[in-house]
Formats: structure tokens, C-alpha cells, sequence
């Protein structure tokens, strides 16, 4: 798939097929994380992979419509140190985000299905991915081969119109 086609074909995927990835699409979607632009090269993040279904199970577990998590092949846990300094944690979410995205381009250009998930309960998050107490888990990325239709590029996005979005110049 090219870069446009990855683009226009990454939606959220909740259904999954049963079946495991391998890891070589694993590694390279999480060099794309990794490789990911940084303010200031910080790269604040940390990845934890999950594959293990019993695990997974448990990880659905730290937010109410992580259900998603359980039946995916993998999911990736983004990682974040807690931090006091406001500005910190304002660059630390702009980064992470560039991160998923990447990793969530990574997978479509895989005919990978890619999703995410909130975390509300970081002691359940802590306790399945064996974090420090320093950390916490900012997001998770689920990821597996659609079980519904593959991907492609979508023709007629649930997206406002161009013009609504782009102002040239000015407002």
C-alpha cells in the first residue's frame, strides 16, 4: 500500500480475526513509534506489546469500552512518566499522539486494523504490564487483521467537508 492509501484507509477496527501477527509487522509497526517526531528528540514514551490472550483479557479490563483490547491479536500500551510540570505533560500528549499515529498508519499500510482504547484504571493497567510507579499507561492501541471488511481506502469519509476545515491565510 502506499503512504496516501494508508492514509485514507486507517479506520478504528473493534472485530478482529482470530489469528496472530506476525512479528515482523509487530517490530515494524513499533519502529514506527519509536521513529515518530519528538519535540525537542525528548521521546517521552515508552511501548509495552502484548500478545498473550490471557493477558489481553486482563488489559480490556482498565477502561469500560476496552472490550476490543481482549479480541485483538496485540495491543500496544503507550507509555508515559507521571510529571508535575504542566507544559511537560502538554508536549508529552502532542508526542505520544504523533507516536499512535504512526504506528496506526504502520499497521494500515500492513492490511493491519488498528484501534485505540482510553485507560481508566492505571492500578489494572500497572498491575498487567508490570509498570513502575513512575509510569502510567497514557493509551493502548489495539491491533489485528479486520474481521469485517479489509482495509481500503475510504471514498466518502464521516469527515466535515475540506472547506469547512481549511481557512488559507486566515479565518
Amino acid at each position: 500500500m502506499d503512504t496516501w492509501d494508508a492514509i485514507t484507509s486507517r479506520r478504528d477496527v473493534r472485530e478482529f480475526e482470530d489469528r496472530p501477527l506476525a512479528e515482523e509487522e509487530l517490530e515494524r509497526i513499533l519502529e514506527a513509534g519509536r521513529r515518530a517526531p519528538s519535540s525537542r528528540n525528548w521521546q517521552p514514551w515508552d511501548f509495552v506489546l502484548v500478545t498473550d490472550r490471557k493477558q489481553l483479557g486482563e488489559l480490556a479490563k482498565v477502561w469500560r469500552g476496552a472490550g476490543h483490547v481482549g479480541r485483538s491479536a496485540a495491543t500496544i500500551a503507550v507509555i508515559l512518566a507521571h510529571s508535575d510540570d504542566a507544559g511537560e505533560r502538554e508536549r508529552a500528549q502532542y508526542d505520544i499522539g504523533q507516536a499512535t499515529m504512526a504506528m496506526q498508519i504502520a499497521a494500515a499500510d500492513l492490511g493491519i486494523g488498528s484501534g485505540h482504547s482510553a485507560v481508566g484504571d492505571q492500578d489494572q493497567a500497572r498491575a498487567v504490564l508490570g509498570l513502575p510507579k513512575d509510569r502510567y499507561a497514557a493509551y493502548l492501541i489495539p491491533l489485528g487483521y479486520p474481521a469485517d471488511r479489509p482495509l481500503e481506502p475510504i471514498k466518502k469519509p464521516d469527515r466535515r467537508t475540506f472547506a469547512e476545515v481549511v481557512h488559507r491565510g486566515r479565518w
